[in-house]
């Protein structure tokens, strides 16, 4: 597993585990599975549904709880609605902290939301926090608001989304690019790119790993999806391999600026 610095000196897999879309009731054994299988990441929220059964299953792991890294975001607006919310997360889930706490989009009184995460962090209720969703002229109000800087901005990001613009950005600031949605939620379309395939077959991977390879190649931190224990363990393999120059330069080609899941219309306007 390669891990990324987060600003604040925390470090984190380059490669989680996402809970998104996994129902409440098989969320525990997906878990599970994933920490078993060498997942140190876990990533939920609130939006999600199942905050719950991702503690239980952290919890119940033989897995030290300071050798996982556990996401969660909230969705609440506001300062008192923000510092119930995260409480209640911490209930939900039965841990004693997150390790990454984000705003899930912006809210009409982000700062306001933003600052009970701040508090949350001095609190030690979560070791870091972020952002979701949030383009450049948002970020940089939100820096220019706290002394506490996001050590992330989740943002949606595959082949045809690759944000460089927005990735350069939050580079330059010492801010880690996180994807959502590294297969556009279409992972047949996906994997059946035609460039994609021959870089596979080149390196005798999955047009799958490819992806998720040249994200995390590209310093990008992902969470993937799957209840499927065989794809699970297929995407933790593509650490024992490098892309080439010439590789990362064809799937860069691949740009099309095109949203696939639910990037916000907000966020076009710094492109």
């Amino acid at each position: 597993m390669d891990n990324l610095q987060f600003n604040n000196g925390l470090t984190v897999p380059a490669l989680g585990f996402c809970t998104y879309g996994i129902p409440a009731s098989e969320t525990v054994s997906a878990v599970q599975q994933a920490l078993e299988l060498g997942y140190r990441g876990i990533d939920t929220a609130q939006f999600n549904g199942n905050e719950a059964p991702t503690g239980a299953a952290v919890r119940q792991s033989a897995i030290p709880r300071a050798e996982v890294f556990v996401t969660s975001k909230v969705q609440t607006n506001g300062y008192a609605a923000t510092k119930a919310g995260i409480d209640d997360s911490l209930k939900r889930s039965g841990l004693d902290y997150f390790d990454l706490l984000l705003l899930h989009w912006p809210m009409p009184d982000t700062l306001g939301s933003y600052r009970a995460l701040e508090e949350a962090y001095q609190a030690g209720k979560t070791r870091s926090i972020g952002l979701s969703n949030f383009n450049i002229s948002q970020t940089k109000n939100v820096m220019d608001s706290f002394a506490t800087k996001p050590v992330v901005d989740e943002i949606e990001t595959h082949l045809y989304l690759q944000q460089e613009k927005m990735h350069a950005f939050l580079e330059k600031n010492d801010i880690v690019h996180e994807a959502y949605g590294p297969f556009g939620e279409d992972v047949r379309a996906m994997i059946s790119i035609p460039t994609v395939q021959n870089i596979a077959q080149k390196h005798h991977k999955t047009p799958a790993q490819i992806i998720l390879k040249f994200l995390v190649q590209s310093k990008i931190m992902v969470n993937a999806r799957s209840i499927s224990p065989q794809h699970m363990q297929a995407n933790l393999n593509i650490f024992d391999f490098e892309l080439t120059a010439d590789d990362m330069q064809a799937l860069r080609a691949l740009e099309r600026h095109q949203p696939m899941i639910d990037w916000p219309t907000t966020m076009h306007i710094d492109e």
